[in-house]
Parts: structure tokens; C-alpha cells; sequence
């Protein structure tokens, strides 16, 4: 397809937005208008409306018996022992989720949110006057967001799907030579850093695959990039203008180029060696059109750098990559990531080329390569790392930018829920992606209305005690035991809620922002392989955080003064819904405070990252001019790209190490020679640091390949448990880094020890 044909597309997209664009958005209005208009009408007491929510409230006071909780006080918690024993019992027998344990977990969760449901909608709302209706009827709505967020989840997941098996077979005959198609490997770029794209290019041109050619697409028009694309020997390709981002940075690549496969990498990815053997092989299925691998990354997030917790949290987006990529498989509804994936031209350019009238590209043109009737598949092996947002301020801000380029799905002609060709599985897929961004608005609501409670005299949920542990806390402990079961491991629910309160408020004003006005705002690249020397906090996002501790702190100690002053009884619903306030605000002030923590933006001195990596060493130590060099043996526990760890064996001379001396770091396994600076010295631990000096291109390149592309290198760690990650949690609040982490302490990523 030619660059014209595609810029004729984008304009017939662009005349039928508007209408879209304002139906989409008097829907929102018509539903927020119409909650405003009943509850107006509400504190008005107009006959009719009052009537009706009088009539609501009598069948809310009398329920059906079997809505009502026991007298006797050990049948309250038999639910939730028996169902938590039943839940220990079959993660115990299976470690990890197959089908029959999770079939039978899920269908438990799902009974459990039935039952959840009718308890809160048949007999807690509280509809007894209208600011009190409104606040309840506001939890509820809130509450359905969640609860259908999580059916669907549960329901999806009978659909699991893994392709490793299938992989291992395609790739013999990609191996073996059988099956070659020509591919060009796409690296787009706007402003990363130099070094960055150097790792990249060279880790492209590492993969095990001749019949490739590599692209550097520098929508920056730099001089120095260009410089680095001709000292690699990659191709070099530029456009005059910048229209439509990386989408159509990519249609201008493609309308030059002629290979079977296109590969893309953003600017920050390198892949493993065996990036093409493991993936390309799909393509003997004509009807495949792209293969999605996982978003790795070589560094750590910031919420867990800046909270201590480097070497134990899982990065942010392993639950997406773990469990919801393997369910989307299965669905025939996966999502397009925007790296580290394969394209077949043919398909892509039936489907017209990458998705322009959004900023999720790569979300809709995986949707509208489906819709033509193509396979979108998943393969859930680790072949690429990149680089994750280096600070607070910039994971925030690409939150924003995906929260904006997936809710434009109600916007675009790519949306998945009405475009031609998806089947009703597909469908239900894509809506639970598109409306996890909308739960987070009920996030805000879990902050805000335990405060209606405290200084309004609301009860927005009109239980008894016995009423809440009977009902309520059946349905969340099973949640929250079976939570990182059902994730692979990739996350705890406790930990969740830190990543999701952190930035709940300012993304709840985008989301609204976004409903509103899908396209104010343009592409925005995320910063990448940036450094500081101290810790820095984030006012901006931290301002609304602060304001709501503050307000919570103080309904905590009105509700504790309450609690001195009247009487308390566990089976009257009646008595100010002060179990659950109290117990909220506790939660929500214990995560608040966690996520303020996780505001301080650790220091990173260091540009380059530092990979625990152990290989044996021979140093040859430069002495006296007199005397010949010295050999030192001993092992690397750390490398980058910019200096090695090095402990050495007893029999060493120490006496003749110094810093500021030259040596030659040998890697006899990986035949590799560099000329280095010794930096520090610590006698007492045979420890020593060295820092390369600049090398040739050809040693450049083996340390990358060493430290970068190593098949099967990436591997993947379990998140702490509940247990653990409350412990954990209550440790950065006592010792928080910003007081206790050393200045410029460098942090080393686990990549495995091979």
C-alpha cells in the first residue's frame, strides 16, 4: 500500500470522527445528566420520584430471609474458613493454575459474586433519604464497575491459551532452513538517547536470522543518529514531517520497504538472539497475521525502586503479560503492544496499513487485522527487554497516554465493540481491556465515600457487622487468596492497590477529561535512560494524595471517638455502618501512605543498568614500569555496560591493587577483553569495581549480546504473597529509602545466573 493510499484512509477517518466523537460523548452526559436529574428530583420531593425510592427502601428493610445473617456468632465465619481451606487445598495440589483448578476456582468466585451481589443490591442500600440514597446508589454503581470487571475476568480466563508447544515444532523448520521469509526489522525513534538505540541496533543485528535487514526510523531527523545508523551499518530512513506519531512514522517505513515479515522494536527493546527463530515459524499458518510477545524490562519500575523493593516486586505490567495476554489468546483477542511483535505485510496492508486516527496504534491495528478475518496471537515467552519510566512523573504520564489511546476506542472506526468481523468472545474480550481504564474511577469512589460516612453521618452501605463478615468477607478473602494464584504469581491484590491508588486521582480527571475530549491531547514519547543524584518528590502528584490523608487521618480519629462514646452492636445495621468506616479508613490510610512513599523518586547516578551476573574474570593488573603486569583471578557478581563487580579469589596479591589503576578485564567464556579503571577497593571483601574505558565497536558488541541477548535470559520471579507484601508494605512505611536508602546505591536487575 503506498504512503498516498494510506493518507487517503486517514481522511476518510478523520470525516467520520465527529460524529463518534459526539454521540459517544452524549452518551456519558445522558447517564452522568440522568443520575443528577433523579437525585435533583430526589431532594426536591417530587411525589413520583420520592414514591419510588419510598417503595425501594421498605423491600430494602425487609429482605429475604436468606439475606439475613445467623444468630449464632461461629456460623459467621463458617463461609469464609470453609471456602479459604478449599481454596489453600487446591493451590496446594495445583501450584499453578490448569484447567480443572482453575475452572473449579473461578466457578467458586463467580457463585461468590453472585452472592455478593444480591446481598448489596436486595438489602444494604441505604435509600432512607436522598443524601443518603445518592451516596449509597453512587457506591453501588461504583461497585457494579468492579464487580462486572471482574466477572468478565473470571469468565475470560476458561479461555486460557499457552503456544510454547506450538513454537517449539514452527521453529524447526525456521531453524533448519526450511522456511525463510525476508523480514525487516522497524526500530522507530523520536529524541531517545544515543546509547539507548546503540543496545538496540546491535541487539537486532545479534538475532539468529540472515534473511533479515534492519531499519532506524529517526523521526527527529538527527544528525548523530544518522551517524550511528551508517557506524552499525543499519539502514537510515527519515520522513519530512512527523504526521500522526509513531503510527505514521511506521506507514511511511513500510511503503518503502518490500519484506514478507516486519518486525517492530521500539526504540528502548533489544531482543534475544532467538527473538526470529521462536516467533517467525507462526507464519507457515497462512491465516496468522502477528505474533505479540511479552513488554519485558531491564530496569525497574519506579514504584518498586522507590519503595526498596527492587529484587522483590514483579514490574507493573506482568499481570498483563502473565495472565490477561493468555486469556485474550485464547479469545482470538489479543492486544497489539507496540514492540516486540511480528507482522505479515500482506495482512497488514489489507487491513490499511497501522492504525492513524488513535494513540494506540498498535491496539487497533491488532483489532482491525482480527476483524479482516486474521489471527492475532500470543506467545507468552520473555525475547525482548526494554525500558521501563524511570520516574513517578513519567509512569504517570504513560498511564495517561494508554488510558487515552484505548478509551478513543469509542471514538474511532477501529472501535472493537461495534467494528465488522469480531465474534461475540472477541468482543467481550476488548471490553473488559477497554474498561479497566473506567474502574479506576471507582477506585477514587473506595477513597472518597468512607468520608460521607465520617462527616456527612451517611451510611452509604446499611449492614450489620454480622451482616458484613457473613456476606462481605467470603467474597474478599477468597478474592484475596486466589488473587495471585490466578495471576501466575505476578502480583499481589495488596500490592495492587499501592500501583492503583498511586495515580488514581489524576488518572480518574483524564479518563473524564478523555470521555470528553478524546483528542486534545497529541503523542507524547516516555523519557528513557535518564539519570538524578538525590531524591526527588512529586508534588503534583502527591498534592491530592496528601490532601486525602490528611481528611482520612482525621475521620479515623472521629471515628475512634465515636467508638468511646456510644454503644456498639455487631447485628444492628443501625449503628452508623461503623465497622465498615472504621475498617476502611484504616485500609485506605495504610495505602495512602504507602503509595506517598512510593512518590519519592529514588536517585539514579547511573544511566546504565547493572545486571547480577556471575562470570569468571582474569584481571591483568598494569604495575611499576619495571615490573610485568599482574594476573588476578576471581568472578563478576555485576555488570553494564559501563564497569563489572568484581570479587577475587584469596591467593591474589592484594597488596599491589590500587585505585585509579589501569587493567584488562578478561572473560575467558565469553572471549571477551576490555580495558578498565579501578574505582573502588575493598580489601575486606575482596571487592573491587571497575570502569570500562571507551572500546571498539566489535567489543561494543559482544558486551551487549552479553548482556542483553541471551536466549532464555529474562526470567521471571514471583510476586511476595499477601502475608508477605503486608509485611513488606509496613517496612518501607517504618524505613522508608528516602531516610534510610544509601545516596546513589547502585541496584542490579537479576537476569539469571548462566
Amino acid at each position: 500500500m503506498t504512503t498516498t493510499q494510506l493518507a487517503r484512509l486517514d481522511s476518510d477517518k478523520r470525516l467520520r470522527q465527529p460524529i463518534r466523537m459526539r454521540l459517544a460523548t452524549l452518551v456519558l452526559l445522558g447517564i452522568v445528566g440522568t443520575f443528577a436529574g433523579v437525585s435533583a428530583a430526589w431532594f426536591a420531593s417530587e411525589p413520583k420520584t420520592l414514591s419510588f425510592f419510598q417503595t425501594l427502601n421498605r423491600l430494602q428493610n425487609a429482605p429475604p430471609t436468606w439475606l439475613e445473617a445467623p444468630m449464632l456468632g461461629h456460623y459467621l465465619v463458617a463461609p469464609t474458613v470453609v471456602l479459604l481451606l478449599l481454596a489453600l487445598l487446591v493451590m496446594q495440589l495445583s501450584p499453578q493454575p490448569h484447567r480443572w483448578s482453575r475452572g473449579l476456582v473461578v466457578g467458586i468466585l463467580l457463585i461468590l459474586t453472585g452472592r455478593y451481589f444480591l446481598w448489596r443490591s436486595l438489602s444494604t442500600l441505604n435509600l432512607a433519604d436522598p443524601l443518603s440514597g445518592t451516596i449509597s446508589l453512587g457506591l453501588f454503581f461504583l461497585e457494579l464497575i468492579t464487580l462486572a470487571q471482574t466477572s468478565m475476568l473470571l469468565f475470560l480466563m476458561f479461555w486460557s491459551r499457552d503456544r510454547k508447544r506450538e513454537a517449539d515444532q514452527y521453529s524447526i523448520a525456521v531453524v533448519e532452513g526450511a522456511y525463510h521469509p525476508t523480514v525487516d526489522v522497524l526500530i522507530p525513534t523520536y529524541n531517545e538517547p544515543e546509547f539507548v538505540l546503540r543496545r538496540t541496533i546491535i541487539g537486532c543485528q545479534a538475532m539468529e536470522y540472515a534473511n533479515k535487514t534492519i531499519y532506524l526510523l529517526d523521526d527527529t531527523r538527527r544528525p548523530e543518529i544518522r551517524q550511528l545508523a551508517a557506524e552499525l551499518g543499519c539502514h537510515y530512513m527519515t520522513r519530512p514531517d512527523n504526521r500522526h506519531a509513531k503510527a505514521g512514522n511506521l506507514n511511511h517505513a513500510i511503503a518503502q520497504t518490500t519484506s514478507e515479515l516486519i518486525v517492530v522494536f521500539d526504540a528502548d527493546f533489544v531482543p534475544t538472539r532467538n527473538f526470529l527463530t521462536r516467533t517467525i515459524g507462526f507464519f507457515q499458518n497462512p491465516d496468522i497475521a502477528l505474533v505479540q510477545t511479552p513488554q519485558s524490562y531491564y530496569n525497574f519500575d519506579p514504584i518498586s525502586r522507590n519503595l526498596g523493593l527492587e529484587d522483590v516486586l514483579t514490574p507493573d505490567e506482568e499481570v498483563f503479560n502473565r495472565q490477561l495476554q493468555p486469556i485474550q489468546d485464547g479469545t482470538r483477542g489479543v492486544i497489539c503492544s507496540g514492540t516486540s511483535f511480528v507482522l505479515r505485510r500482506e495482512a497488514l496492508e489489507n487491513a490499511g496499513g497501522f492504525v492513524t486516527e488513535t494513540l494506540s496504534e498498535d491496539y487497533f491495528t491488532g483489532v482491525r487485522l482480527a476483524a479482516t478475518g486474521y489471527q492475532v496471537i500470543y506467545l507468552d515467552e520473555k525475547l525482548s527487554a526494554g525500558l521501563a519510566a524511570d520516574s513517578m512523573l513519567d509512569y504517570a504520564t504513560q498511564r495517561f497516554r494508554w488510558a487515552r489511546g484505548t478509551l478513543q476506542a469509542f471514538f474511532i472506526r477501529s472501535n472493537p465493540l461495534t467494528i465488522p468481523g469480531l465474534n461475540p468472545l472477541q468482543r467481550l474480550a476488548h471490553l473488559y481491556t477497554i474498561t479497566t481504564w473506567l474502574s479506576n474511577i471507582s477506585w477514587v469512589g473506595y477513597l472518597l465515600v468512607p468520608l460521607a460516612y465520617t462527616f456527612l453521618g451517611v451510611i452509604p452501605v446499611k449492614a450489620s457487622g454480622a451482616e458484613f463478615v457473613y456476606f462481605f468477607l467470603p467474597f474478599y478473602v477468597l478474592h484475596l487468596s486466589v488473587f495471585s494464584w490466578l495471576s501466575y504469581r505476578s502480583r499481589s491484590a495488596l500490592m495492587s492497590n499501592v500501583y492503583s491508588f498511586v495515580i488514581a486521582l489524576p488518572l480518574a480527571m483524564t479518563i473524564i477529561q478523555i470521555l470528553l475530549a478524546p483528542f486534545s491531547t497529541g503523542f507524547k514519547v516516555t523519557p528513557k535512560g535518564t539519570s538524578r543524584d538525590r531524591f526527588r518528590f512529586n508534588w503534583n502528584l502527591a498534592f491530592p494524595l496528601l490532601v486525602l490523608f490528611s481528611v482520612t487521618a482525621l475521620g479515623l480519629w472521629h471515628n475512634l471517638i465515636y467508638w468511646q462514646t456510644q454503644e456498639w452492636d455487631f447485628y444492628n445495621p443501625n449503628t452508623k455502618g461503623f465497622f465498615l468506616g472504621w475498617v476502611w479508613n484504616i485500609f485506605n490510610l495504610f495505602i495512602i501512605s504507602v503509595a506517598l512513599i512510593a512518590l519519592f523518586d529514588a536517585p539514579k547516578s547511573d544511566p546504565n543498568e547493572w545486571f547480577k551476573l556471575r562470570r569468571t574474570v582474569e584481571l591483568t593488573l598494569q604495575t611499576a614500569a619495571a615490573h610485568p603486569p599482574v594476573a588476578l583471578w576471581g568472578y563478576t557478581t555485576m555488570m553494564s555496560e559501563g564497569g563489572a563487580e568484581i570479587v577475587l579469589t584469596p591467593t591474589n596479591p592484594f597488596s599491589l591493587i590500587q585505585t585509579t589503576a589501569p587493567v584488562t578485564v578478561h572473560l575467558p567464556d565469553e572471549g571477551m577483553m576490555l580495558a578498565a579503571t579501578i574505582t573502588t577497593w575493598e580489601r575486606d571483601r575482596r571487592t573491587l569495581r571497575v570502569e570500562f574505558k571507551p572500546s571498539s565497536l566489535g567489543q561494543q558488541r559482544q558486551l551487549v549480546e552479553l548482556l542483553f541477548c541471551r536466549p532464555g535470559q529474562w526470567k521471571r520471579h514471583n510476586a511476595p504473597g499477601e502475608w508477605q507484601s503486608l509485611w513488606l508494605m509496613l517496612q518501607s512505611l517504618l524505613r522508608p529509602p528516602v531516610l534510610f536508602k544509601r545516596k546513589g546505591a547502585i541496584q542490579a536487575l537479576t537476569v539469571g545466573q548462566r
